[in-house]
């Protein structure tokens, strides 16, 4: 569930909850076109199967270096608050593993 191509600045954070079983996860999304975490909230709530609930539980931005295989997670969402980064950083590391992955609690 993580996407990558599409990152801009702009990072959220998603607790999504499988209301049949209510097995919860995190889940981290960002899109190039989408200026604002409640747009990321709402585009990635549109796309979501049936079933699962989607809440932001804050946001930030992740900075993108390609040549260095380097991600910084970063700041905080104006309307959702700062995310818990280690959590991001954990995720993203999963799923690129080959990027040197940090995160930093300042910065906006």
């Amino acid at each position: 569930m993580l996407s990558f191509q599409h990152l801009k600045d702009y990072r959220t954070e998603n607790d999504v909850t499988d209301s049949s079983t209510k097995e919860q996860k995190f889940v981290v999304r960002g899109y190039y076109r989408c200026n604002f975490h409640d747009d990321i909230l709402q585009e990635t709530k549109a796309s979501a199967p049936s079933g699962l609930k989607l809440k932001c539980v804050g946001g930030g931005r992740i900075k993108h270096d390609d040549s260095k295989r380097d991600l910084l997670v970063y700041g905080y969402s104006q309307g959702y608050g700062k995310a818990d980064h280690q959590v991001a950083v954990d995720l993203l590391k999963i799923k690129y593993p080959e990027y040197h992955i940090d995160f930093s609690n300042d910065g906006y």
